[in-house]
């Protein structure tokens, strides 16, 4: 279900219980179950439902509508690696440096990436069918050998959004085989900085080996406002965003 039609739903609902309350309906019986939203539902419109739903849908509308770039081709998610996950991790990294020094790594999960950014107009409602979430970045410090322990983790999740300059390679059945950052294999004795999101600083996801970080500090940027940054001044620029599968981890 899209954010545009979850709002809808949303909006719905409340109208129908604020006008049963000012009625002084009761409820009778409850039958729950679940409906998928599809276009099927939009075969057959429902006139009276529409005239109801109609300035709740110009409010929506005027939200999701306005467009913030190009996207030179459709940016697909999946493991172990894809343009979306690319782009947004590179993202996270770029954005690290506006609180410090820029991090090192950015790491974002594949599961928390809902859609796919179509080729050509970018709205705003395509950026939140990405990332629907108030996810915040935030910037661990980590040892290397827990850095490590992460890439393992991450290898056994089969993947997950890892920012330029990272290659990591790992067996089909999630053994980690070796990993370097900008070419240089990782440093036990060093210290390393990751900017994620809040939600994965959790330790959730399976990437426990965050939790034990040297330090942590959560950001006041919302994750999906930093992609829409990204994409507005790329397009400023005069350019259309993109992105690739460039090996950045490797499954083999």
């Amino acid at each position: 279900m899209t954010c545009r039609k979850m709002l809808y739903a949303v909006a719905t609902v409340l109208l129908f219980c604020v006008e049963g309350w000012a009625q002084r309906y009761e409820i009778g019986q409850v039958d729950a179950r679940r409906y998928e939203l599809t276009s099927a539902w939009d075969v057959f419109p429902d006139s009276a439902a529409l005239r109801v739903l109609a300035p709740y849908s110009r409010a929506v509308d005027s939200i999701m509508s306005p467009v913030l770039g190009e996207c030179e081709d459709e940016m697909w998610v999946a493991r172990p690696e894809s343009p979306l996950s690319n782009f947004l991790a590179d993202v996270l990294l770029d954005a690290s440096a506006r609180v410090g020094k820029k991090a090192d790594i950015g790491l974002c999960n594949i599961g928390g990436i809902r859609s796919a950014l179509p080729k050509g107009v970018i709205t705003y409602g395509n950026v939140l069918d990405v990332c629907p979430f108030e996810s915040k970045m935030c910037i661990l410090s980590l040892t290397g050998k827990t850095l490590m322990e992460l890439f393992s983790q991450i290898a056994h999740s089969g993947g997950e959004g890892l920012s330029r300059g990272v290659k990591m390679g790992f067996t089909s059945d999630g053994r980690l085989i070796d990993v370097t950052l900008g070419g240089e294999p990782v440093d036990s004795n060093a210290i390393y900085v990751v900017a994620t999101l809040d939600y994965l600083a959790e330790g959730n996801d399976g990437l426990t080996a965050l939790r034990d970080c040297l330090f942590m500090r959560e950001t006041p940027f919302v994750v999906r406002d930093l992609l829409s940054e990204s994409i507005l001044r790329t397009r400023s620029e005069g350019k259309k965003v993109s992105a690739r599968v460039e090996g950045r981890a490797l499954k083999q």
